[in-house]
């Protein structure tokens, strides 16, 4: 969708020009890279807490300049009595307290992109048996079974316990980095949570004979401490860590960013910081995961939609919500949990008139098991001295402790662990094609839409399996529709887990809408490429779209053969697009189609972001989200 640059901007804001003596000056008028420039350019909430009256108090903003930081928005930084509190290496943004109505009349300068509040940051949140992690390992490779060895996993959350045996190599830790962004000068783990984010991405099975391995059990762990004591975190502590991932992620071979972690999703993904910071990780070659958020239902206990957390909003991010394996290996019984966040997204755009536009995307991409989680435990921890009975009594010495925890925070760190191993098992793959592999290679589960289980449940056996099938001199010159794998025969899309058999999805899901066919695997898309999006020259493309859905014409981006989907569909858990429709994908496309409280299928959306003064209310999101960890489902 085209946005116009306005010719003025927002009275209200024209307004505080008088109070503090800013003026719209500077560059000329530019456009984000991935989008047309819109007309307000400046967070709703920021406004909404001026016109509470609250335009004097201090805030701390992420200011994105239009081209480059030039001295003219110094000059104007500095008289408005501003202070910049964080450069970034890698980045242009830079991160300044000042005054709220300073900073939305900074907005109107025509060298400054964007400017959103620094927000808070919070914790979303049998294993390598169910997820085939595994049956991947014992896979008969050519360069032998995989564990994640020499890949780094960077590990964004509340720190990583040192002394916890989980994380001992052969050589000594595997904790390779460890560095803190929340000021409190530590990188262990007092609160609890990244512990056992880690441990599930790359525990490695020393304790209780193997029984709560993680799926990447020798791969390296960066531990990147973004949430402190009490596991909270900034936008800008966020946003650092990720600067620094963009510095160092070739002397530690950083191939995957686990965040299990989020914030409400208000400002569109095409304005938001985290994601725009998700973006150029993605573009550079770094798979990025990121939990859904635990916010499927609200207080009531009611079915609901429209809550997914940013980064997971990123359409280049690898949205995971979460499964319920109630226990068992097999896969027969697998369901969605009932708190997992449910598509579409809701995060927005406000043109001059104040109308929001919605982004609508379909996340999450696909869920993995997150529910009731027994993984490591670090040492007196807030969350288990707060909830004991998540002790899992596995044993007494707290280098052994194990814990339960609940929630997409658990089901993210178990894709960041495959995808461990498909880098290890193909070196030269691009984000786009791991998550591509991923959501072919998923089970779709039976009764659950797309919004609620995207391609389906992670196959982490099916996906490495095709990993190594697919060819290692693919680049950007390789011709779109040449062939994508070594073999000249398609792999049979069926996987058996703990002698359960099932079905690929055979389909991946894009921005609005979704692909089916043999051809994704068979030929080289080249939306596979890097600095691409999965959607890009499907909606709008370069072919013309037959009423059967098939893709043909002149495509440069994707293949003939493909099909499109035109139903958001209730899966009937064979293959993707088979089932029973649930939504018009023309519905996710349309301006003003969902309003906060309607009716969507079997729930009710929400989380269109009801601002208040203090931020955004999307129900109970701390709350839920503790509930989620604890009790599960």
């Amino acid at each position: 969708m085209k946005r116009q640059i306005p010719s003025i901007a927002l009275i209200a804001s024209l307004l505080l020009l008088v109070f503090t003596g800013l003026t719209p000056r500077g560059g000329a008028r530019g456009q984000h890279p991935r989008r047309s420039a819109h007309g307000r350019k400046v967070s709703g909430e920021l406004v909404h807490r001026i016109n509470k009256g609250r335009g004097d108090e201090l805030v701390s903003v992420i200011v994105r300049p239009t081209e480059v930081w030039n001295d003219a928005i110094d000059s104007a930084v500095n008289s408005s009595g501003a202070t910049t509190t964080h450069r970034f290496r890698n980045s242009k943004l830079r991160v300044l307290k000042l005054p709220a109505s300073a900073a939305a009349a900074l907005s109107l300068r025509d060298d400054v992109s964007y400017v959103a509040l620094d927000k808070e940051v919070r914790t979303l949140g049998h294993l390598s048996v169910t997820t085939g992690a595994d049956a991947a390992r014992e896979s008969d490779l050519t360069a032998g079974p995989v564990d994640g060895t020499g890949i780094g996993i960077a590990v964004l959350d509340s720190g990583i316990d040192p002394d916890h045996q989980a994380f001992a190599g052969a050589t000594g830790s595997r904790i390779i980095v460890n560095q803190d962004f929340t000021g409190e000068s530590r990188t262990d783990d007092p609160y609890g949570h990244g512990t056992h984010v880690a441990s599930i991405a790359a525990g490695n099975g020393l304790i209780s004979n193997g029984k709560y391995r993680g799926v990447a059990p020798n791969a390296n762990l960066i531990n990147l401490r973004v949430l402190n004591s009490d596991g909270v975190g900034s936008v800008s502590g966020v946003l650092d860590a990720l600067d620094w991932i963009i510095s160092n992620r070739a002397t530690y071979n950083i191939r995957v960013v686990n965040m299990s972690l989020g914030m409400p999703a208000v400002e569109s993904f095409e304005d938001d910081p985290l994601c725009l910071a998700v973006r150029d990780l993605v573009d550079s070659g770094i798979v990025v995961a990121a939990a859904a958020g635990n916010n499927g239902k609200d207080s009531a206990g009611d079915k609901i939609y429209g809550r997914i957390h940013s980064p997971g909003n990123e359409p280049s991010a690898l949205t995971v919500g979460a499964s319920n394996t109630f226990g068992t290996d097999g896969r027969n019984d697998d369901t969605v949990t009932t708190y997992s966040s449910r598509g579409p997204t809701r995060s927005f755009w406000e043109d001059d008139a104040g109308v929001r536009h919605f982004d609508n995307l379909i996340k999450p991409d696909l869920v993995a098991p997150g529910n009731k989680i027994v993984e490591a435990e670090s040492f007196n921890n807030q969350i288990v001295t707060q909830n004991p009975q998540l002790d899992a009594g596995v044993s007494n010495n707290p280098q052994r402790k194990m814990m339960y925890l609940s929630g997409t925070s658990m089901a993210t760190p178990a894709v960041a662990g495959t995808v461990a191993l498909m880098f290890q098992a193909n070196p030269t793959l691009t984000p786009n094609l791991v998550k591509a592999i991923l959501m072919y290679t998923a089970q779709p589960l039976a009764g659950f839409n797309m919004l609620e289980q995207g391609a389906g449940q992670m196959n982490a056996k099916g996906a490495v399996r095709l990993a190594h099938l697919v060819r290692s001199d693919l680049n950007s010159n390789t011709p779109n529709g040449d062939p994508l794998l070594t073999i000249s025969w398609l792999p049979v899309p069926r996987t058996s887990i703990a002698g359960q058999a099932f079905n690929w999805s055979r389909g991946i899901e894009l921005d609005h809408t979704y692909l089916t066919g043999s051809n994704l695997i068979s030929k080289y898309q080249r939306i596979y490429g890097l600095g691409n999006l999965l959607s890009d020259g499907v909606i709008t493309g370069d072919g013309v779209i037959t009423g059967d859905g098939v893709i043909t014409g002149d495509l440069t981006m994707i293949s003939d053969g493909l099909v499109m989907g035109s139903q958001i569909m209730t899966s009937n858990g064979v293959i993707t697009g088979d089932g029973v429709p649930f939504l018009s994908i023309g519905a996710l496309l349309a301006d003003g189609a969902f309003s906060d409280g309607d009716i969507l299928g079997d729930g009710v959306i929400t989380g269109d972001g009801v601002i208040t003064g203090d931020g955004v209310i999307t129900g109970d999101l701390i709350l839920q989200a503790q509930l989620a960890e604890i009790y599960g489902d």
